[in-house]
């Protein structure tokens, strides 16, 4: 029996910082920020399904999304405006990204590298959860600013600016239905959030 690397590596997810070019009230590990995307996703794949006649398989949509930054522990959070500066940055950074996945793939015993290929590898990812899992990755940003905002920090404006931008182009039924039931509570405080509807 050989031993693997795979989890050890994953685990210090909590090492990576998210945003590092901005000043943070709190700070954001990427280990965080995936158990975050995994949960919304997880709702916008239930929602879908319950309330638009989507057929998702809502277990495999949370355990991508657990896993779809799983390659930064290898290559670092780069910040948006870096990586997608101009195409060509965004097509090395895929690069990059993909031969990270491949790596961490590699650390696993052959036995089990089929069942996590299916959850790394971006390239073996079905388009409907690719999308859902984009969406509440870009949702998750939204909320970061959003509590930033809500703690004084006015230097997340422009990036909820940008991050609304960039939802525009996720705008599903099930994106809609999120936003509108779920994301005014987090602007308010914890007693007005803990309290009875």
């Amino acid at each position: 029996m050989e031993t693997s690397h795979f989890f050890a590596n994953i685990s210090r997810l909590k090492l990576i910082f998210r945003w590092p070019l901005m000043r943070t009230v709190t700070a954001e590990n990427v280990q965080e920020h995936s158990h975050q995307v995994a949960t919304v996703a997880h709702m916008l794949a239930v929602i879908k399904n319950k309330k638009f006649g989507g057929r998702l398989d809502v277990n495999q949509v949370a355990i991508v999304a657990l896993y779809h930054d799983a390659s930064e522990v290898l290559t670092g959070d780069l910040p948006s405006p870096i990586k997608y500066h101009n195409e060509e940055i965004a097509r090395a950074y895929k690069k990059i990204e993909n031969i990270a996945e491949q790596s961490l793939l590699d650390m696993l015993p052959e036995e089990f590298k089929e069942d996590f290929a299916d959850v790394i590898d971006h390239h073996k990812i079905p388009e409907d959860i690719a999308l859902i899992v984009k969406s509440a990755d870009v949702v998750c940003g939204y909320i970061k600013a959003i509590e930033e905002i809500a703690a004084g920090n006015h230097e997340f404006e422009k990036a909820k600016k940008n991050i609304e931008k960039s939802l525009e182009k996720y705008q599903t039924e099930e994106l809609q239905y999120f936003m509108k039931v779920f994301l005014p509570s987090f602007s308010l405080s914890f007693d007005e959030i803990s309290r009875p509807l």
